[in-house]
């Protein structure tokens, strides 16, 4: 092997002559056991509280050897989290320290030193065997992607506008990536991501895939005409569970020790550091996040998008919430296109195709839901807090939020039908199946079914509900052209003015 070969060339190029030269891995090293040489290293970026805890997990799988760990700030300081210690707890439990401890202000660990500890650790403890050398930390993904030769992968744990910059880079440097959503919080770097994709060839896996249920029995029945001409589709969640801030922040404090704001930003324009950008609640700014769609809407309407093919809507039209105050005394409304409102309704409206009519698909968060069915009504019931139905002109399907126990509605109307079972989810407390088959995509295998090639018209929607949010106004979308047709103003909101030295063709 020359010295500029990459292992991810060799492993592919030596694969068909080492099932005849060398001694199958169980008998080398009992069941489960896979050789060194066959591992795929993998980079972390991304090492804040979602990150850590989806990297517990993935330390447990065989098949990857975490090698580097990426993140702007270096201690954990200034983390939130869904509850005081249950992050923790849980890095305790897995590594089998009970008095194992982050550094930094809090019990909320975060970070790339507590990333790397965690990693080291673990393969010290319960993966000895592995002889592994030691993970590096890095602040910024461009040097990791630099210095890290012997790198087959990364795994994306960043902030919603840093996804499709360092997923571009990645796969330019020729590395396999799997990613948590959204693709790109901009439509236009979203089609790059997946243009690239395309054309470098690279494995690739979207990891919401794998939470999203089966649309079998709701087609079947659509299909089979029990609620008639399929009209409308209703999905609502409880979303945010996070601040939404009505304003910018009015101070600048300096940034914690060891957290590199400049390289958090990334492509973004530069603004003084402030907490409420950062860690969990990033998801509420336009810059920074996605808003509730970006963070469920993958979940829940992926397997719908994918069964109805709907993809290029006509028009996405917005309803929401509005803050006021006082100004010398006078009431007035907040003017906001920096952060996502409170509560919000989006209908985005589907042509016909194929032998699917119109449908009108509409989205609901912050506690918002459609009214009830006078069929739910019938049954003395209440729609859920979070849910999905589907509206035909002669009846209804009602269903939890990711489709699971969908059942038609009045409950007399399922006389004759058996009601499916839940599908079977992962738990959190293993690595997701679609990683796995991803693992092997990465050896050459198959395309992962949540490959990012897969993922373009729930890309398209998301991206599309912040533009319709941002302006506050109906837009006419041209599919093809990927432009808003009756807003010229809005098109800028479908890209990002990048920051020099942060475009994606300087990756």
């Amino acid at each position: 092997m020359t010295p500029d070969q990459n292992r991810r060339e060799f492993l592919g190029a030596a694969a068909g002559v080492a099932a005849f030269t060398i001694v199958p891995r169980p008998v080398l090293g009992g069941p489960g056991f896979v050789a060194p040489s066959d591992k795929i290293t993998l980079a972390y970026i991304g090492v804040g509280t979602q990150g850590l805890r989806e990297l517990l997990p993935m330390l447990a799988v065989p098949d990857i050897q975490v090698v580097s760990v990426c993140d702007p700030s270096r201690d954990a300081v200034g983390y939130r989290d869904w509850s005081r210690s249950g992050l923790l707890s849980a890095i305790r439990s897995t590594l089998g320290k009970p008095d194992w401890w982050a550094g930094g202000e809090s019990v909320i660990p975060g970070g790339r030193e507590a990333a790397k500890d965690i990693v080291d650790t673990y393969y010290a403890t319960l993966r000895s065997a592995d002889k592994f050398k030691g993970c590096s930390a890095y602040a910024d993904y461009r040097e990791l992607l630099d210095k890290e030769r012997d790198l087959n992968a990364v795994k994306i744990m960043t902030p919603d506008h840093l996804h499709g910059i360092i997923s571009i880079a990645a796969m330019k440097h020729g590395k396999h990536v799997v990613m948590h959503k959204p693709i790109a919080n901009r439509l236009a770097e979203a089609r790059l991501v997946l243009d690239t994709a395309q054309s470098k060839g690279v494995a690739t896996h979207f990891m919401p895939w794998d939470s999203n249920g089966s649309m079998v029995q709701v087609m079947a029945w659509i299909r089979d005409g029990a609620i008639g001409t399929l009209r409308e589709i209703h999905n609502w969640t409880n979303r945010p569970v996070w601040p939404q801030y009505p304003t910018l922040p009015a101070e600048a404090p300096p940034a914690p020790k060891g957290f590199d704001w400049d390289l958090w930003l990334g492509p973004e324009a530069y603004r003084p550091y402030h907490p409420n950008y950062t860690h969990m609640v990033f998801r509420g700014w336009y810059d920074f996040g996605g808003g509730s769609m970006a963070d469920m809407g993958h979940y829940s309407l992926w397997t719908v998008f994918n069964a109805l093919e709907l993809s290029g809507p006509v028009s996405v039209e917005p309803m929401l919430t509005h803050n006021c105050t006082l100004a010398e005394n006078v009431s007035t409304t907040v003017r906001n296109d920096f952060s996502f409102p409170t509560a919000s309704v989006v209908r985005f409206k589907y042509p016909a195709r194929g032998q699917r009519p119109a449908v009108d698909l509409v989205w609901y968060e912050g506690g918002i839901r459609p009214p009830t069915p006078d069929e739910l009504e019938e049954d003395h019931k209440d729609l859920p807090s979070e849910g999905m139905m589907f509206v035909g002109d002669k009846g209804k399907i009602l269903a939890g939020f990711q489709v699971e126990s969908p059942r038609l509605i009045p409950e007399s109307r399922m006389r004759g039908y058996t009601t499916p079972p839940a599908p079977q989810r992962p738990s959190g407390d293993h690595v997701q199946p679609g990683v796995l088959q991803w693992v092997e995509a990465c050896r050459g295998g198959a395309p992962s079914p949540g490959n990012f090639l897969n993922a373009w018209p729930i890309s398209e929607a998301v991206n599309l509900y912040a533009v319709a949010l941002r302006t506050g106004r109906k837009l006419q979308y041209n599919a093809e052209s990927m432009k808003v047709t009756n807003l010229p103003n809005a098109n800028r909101y479908l890209s990002r003015e990048y920051r020099k030295g942060w475009e994606p063709e300087s990756a």
